[in-house]
Parts: structure tokens; C-alpha cells; sequence
């Protein structure tokens, strides 16, 4: 995705520090800045700075990964008609409020005579422009940042759970693997190879992702991050032509889901979504910010588009069979259990991406506080302990789809949906906000905290409830036996 800097935020006292490191930190440097405020984008228009194309392509890796594989179950959940439209507004939604956290950036960091803010700073300052928030102001930059945490641990723990199910069927099926790509709704072959539950997988994993941390400095990762997104856009490529020449004709599919399942298409769709962690590091390093925004658009019109139409064509291959990734239901042939494989693969190296945030924001703190000779082995120890934690939740909760719901209810509704329309409101709420836009702001957050709650039920409940039925059929089985 990007090329390094090395993100020092050492010395600070509070585990949420005032450098807000990002995984585009880690694969795009940043362009030097002038110290003066610069409110006509000047602050960082170096010739150092990434062009039109490269922004738009780090844009469109920002938000393309797991969750665009399971948005064909999110439109089952909400319906083959209520699926996309849901998916188009919560896209226009989600733009909208980049946009305005762009905005507020660019107004804070000029009052503040800052070349650049982070998501967390931009909060914090926009606090103090109210008098009886001020004083707490420095809560709102850590509770962003504590949700950046979630967030990002969060993708890692469905990344555990995506590889573990992914290779599971590919192992599983390696001797009913043919030449042959036939249709095949439900992927249930015949096990041929005796496997084992899909959370010794993930503890298979867990060494491969505790060496992959250790890297000291990600700019190492970057040939390999850079074929990752080939072949992840190759398997895209191969996902979309089955998908598209195996849908069945005459299509009787619900054109609206049940009501108790639209929450897990929310959670499912705010996750795909959710790449407004993203925005403002990519707007800070342009070498021309002022053609950001256009960028913005371009980039998400492509992301929405995307989202809509695999959801879709997913939806209408598979249809009620379809799994919490479309992977899951591709056909037992050498071509797609290599997609599965390469996808796979392409996951495993982001995974270290993802977990560049987190790390770098709860680890340097922890590290400034021992001597020097141990400075290396309790970093490669804390390290390796947020890894076990991280593949510890997923054990606890292996199943994609709701993992996947969870995430995106609990963290990326309010980094996507809640925060930046009330940022817009302490902003500016001294400079004559329309009242139209004060409610619109509202509306929107009242949209992502119902999401938040009812998504955050609605996935819990069902993860109570799958869990609850394997343990009888557990016990069912060892009974008979």
C-alpha cells in the first residue's frame, strides 16, 4: 500500500500519544512542511508529495479488503433491492463525511497554526472551541484514538478468521480438487482429507503473524505489499467473471431481508466502509491538496461501485447459500482454490499493515519506560502479546460474517458515521452554522449510533446463539458415540 517513515512518538506519557500513526505512514513517506499555517493548501504542496494517481490508488487499497467479500451476504440480509440502495446511501453518507473531515481539518489547522492535523487532534481542537468542552478536550483525541485501536485489531482479528477458513476448505477439498469449475451453490464436497476446527488454524497462524510484526521497519514489506494488491485484484477479476457468468435465471430472491437482519448488513456495510482513517494522511501527503477532494470522490464513486455490484452479482449467484465471504463459495477447481490462496496471501502481508496503528500508538509508551538494553525485547514482546490477543478474540468468535458485523457496528460506525458530523458542529458552531446543517449533522449521527446499538445487539445475540448450537451438537455427537 505505501513506503515508510518511521513513526516516532517516544517520550510521550499517555499510551494515546499526539502522533497518530496511520498505515499509510508505513509505505508513504511524508513530504516535508512549512511550520506556518498555510490555509490555501500550501502547507505540504512539496514535489515530494504523491500525485493525483497515487493518492487515488492508495485511496482505493484504503478501503478494498475483507469487507467487499462479505457485502453479498450483507445484501442477502437486507434484501437483493434494499441490499444496493442501502449500500448507495450509506456510500453518498460515508463520503460526506470525509468531506467534512477534511474540512474541519483544513479550518483547525489554520486557527491552530499547524501544517496538518490527525483525526484525533482535529477532534481535540475542534473541543476547545467550545467553552464547556474544553477543559475535556483532550478526551475526545483519546477516545478517537482508542477507537482507532479497535478498529485496526479488529481487521486483524477477521483477518484470523478469514485465512483459517479459507485454507480449512482449500485443505479440506485438496483431493476433490479438479480441473472442472462447475457450478457448485453450497461448496459442501465431500471431505476427502481429515481436517481439524478452524481455531487450531488460527494457532497455526499465530507464529507466521508474530515473525511478520517483528519486521522492524515495514519499508521492507513493500515489495511484497505490492504483490499483494496484484494478485488480490487478479482474484477480484476471476471473483467477478464467476460471479457474473453463474448467476441462475428466473431470480427469486427476497427483494427486501428480514428486519432483525438489517442491523448485520449495517455492521457488515459501515466496515467495508470504514476507511476514513485514511483520509487525512493521504490529504496531508499530496504533493497538490487542493485536488484532493476530487480524488475523494473519484476514489469512493469506484469503492460504492464496486461494493454494489459484487454484493449483487454475489448475492445472485449464490443466493441463500451464500457464506460470509464469497470465497467461501467458489467451486473446488484448481483456478479458484488458487484465487482463495492468493487472496490469502494478499491478507496475511496487509495484516501487518493493519496492525501498524495500533502498535505504534500503544507500544512506543510502554517501551520509553524501560532502559535501553531492554528497549528491543519488550517491543518484540508487546508485539508478540497484541498478536496472541488479537488471535485469541478470533477463537473466541470464529465466525467471519458476525465478527466482520461486530467490528463495524462497535468501532467503524463511530469513526465514520458519528464523530466527523459533530466535529462540523463544534467547529464551526461559533461561525453561524445553518440550523438545516446542525440537523443534518444530527440526523446522521443519530443514523450511526441506532446502527452502533442495534448492530452491536443483533451480532452479540448471534454469536450467543451459534456458539449455544455447537456446543449441543458437540455434545450431541460425543452422547452417540
Amino acid at each position: 500500500m505505501m513506503a515508510s517513515s518511521d513513526v516516532d512518538i517516544r517520550g510521550e506519557g499517555s499510551l494515546f500519544s499526539d502522533q497518530n500513526p496511520s498505515e499509510m505512514d508505513a509505505l508513504c513517506p511524508s513530504p516535508p512542511g512549512p511550520s506556518r499555517p498555510q490555509r490555501n493548501y500550501e502547507r505540504i504542496g512539496e514535489r515530494t508529495g504523491t500525485s493525483f494517481c497515487q493518492t487515488l490508488i492508495h485511496l482505493l487499497k484504503g478501503n478494498i479488503g475483507t469487507g467487499l467479500l462479505g457485502l453479498p451476504l450483507a445484501v442477502k440480509n437486507a434484501g437483493l433491492v434494499l441490499g444496493p440502495v442501502s449500500l448507495l446511501c450509506m456510500g453518498v453518507i460515508a463520503v460526506h463525511c470525509m468531506r467534512l473531515l477534511v474540512k474541519c481539518s483544513h479550518h483547525l489547522s489554520g486557527k491552530m497554526n499547524r501544517p496538518s492535523l490527525t483525526y484525533g487532534e482535529a477532534v481535540q481542537y475542534g473541543m476547545e472551541n467550545v467553552s464547556w468542552l474544553r477543559r475535556h478536550s483532550q478526551w475526545g483525541k483519546q477516545t478517537v484514538n482508542l477507537f482507532l485501536i479497535i478498529t485496526q485489531l479488529g481487521f486483524c482479528c477477521v483477518y484470523f478468521v478469514f485465512l483459517s477458513d479459507n485454507i480449512k476448505q482449500v485443505v479440506e477439498a485438496a483431493n476433490a480438487t479438479t480441473f472442472s469449475c462447475h457450478m457448485n451453490y453450497t461448496n459442501q464436497t465431500q471431505v476427502l482429507v481429515h481436517s481439524f476446527d478452524s481455531r487450531l488454524y488460527m494457532l497455526c497462524f499465530l507464529p507466521a503473524f508474530i515473525l511478520l510484526v517483528f519486521t522492524p521497519n515495514l519499508k521492507y514489506l513493500a515489495p511484497l505489499s505490492l504483490v499483494a494488491n496484484l494478485v488480490m485484484t487478479a482474484s477480484l477479476v476471476l471473483i467477478y467473471f464467476y460471479s457474473l457468468m453463474n448467476i441462475t435465471y428466473p431470480i427469486n430472491l427476497p427483494k427486501v431481508g428480514r428486519a432483525k437482519d438489517y442491523p448485520l448488513f449495517f455492521g457488515t456495510a459501515i466496515f467495508a466502509f470504514e476507511g476514513i482513517g485514511v483520509v487525512l494522511p493521504l490529504e496531508n501527503k499530496m504533493q497538490r491538496p487542493q485536488t484532493f477532494i476530487p480524488v475523494l470522490y473519484l476514489g469512493m464513486s469506484i469503492v460504492t461501485f464496486l461494493y454494489i455490484s459484487l454484493g449483487t452479482i454475489g448475492y445472485m449467484c449464490f443466493g441463500e447459500h451464500i457464506g460470509g465471504s464469497i470465497t467461501l463459495n467458489l467451486p473446488n477447481c484448481w483456478t479458484y482454490q488458487a484465487v482463495k490462496l492468493l487472496y490469502c496471501f494478499g491478507i496475511f502481508i496487509t495484516f501487518a499493515l493493519q496492525f501498524y496503528v495500533p502498535a505504534e500508538i500503544l507500544i512506543p509508551p510502554v517501551v520509553a519506560r524501560v532502559s535501553e538494553r531492554w528497549e528491543r525485547a519488550v517491543d518484540l514482546l508487546l508485539r508478540a502479546i497484541l498478536v496472541i490477543f488479537t488471535c485469541a478474540l478470533a477463537i473466541l468468535i470464529p465466525e467471519l460474517d458476525l465478527v466482520i458485523s461486530l467490528v463495524g457496528s462497535v468501532s467503524s460506525s463511530f469513526l465514520a458515521l458519528i464523530f466527523p458530523p459533530l466535529l462540523q458542529i463544534v467547529t464551526f458552531h461559533t461561525e453561524g452554522l445553518s440550523p438545516l446543517v446542525t440537523i443534518k449533522n444530527i440526523i446522521i449521527s443519530l443514523i450511526g449510533l441506532v446502527g452502533f446499538l442495534t448492530g452491536t445487539y443483533v451480532a452479540v445475540e448471534q454469536i450467543i446463539t451459534r456458539n449455544t448450537l455447537k456446543h449441543e451438537e458437540t455434545f450431541s455427537t460425543y452422547m452417540v458415540q
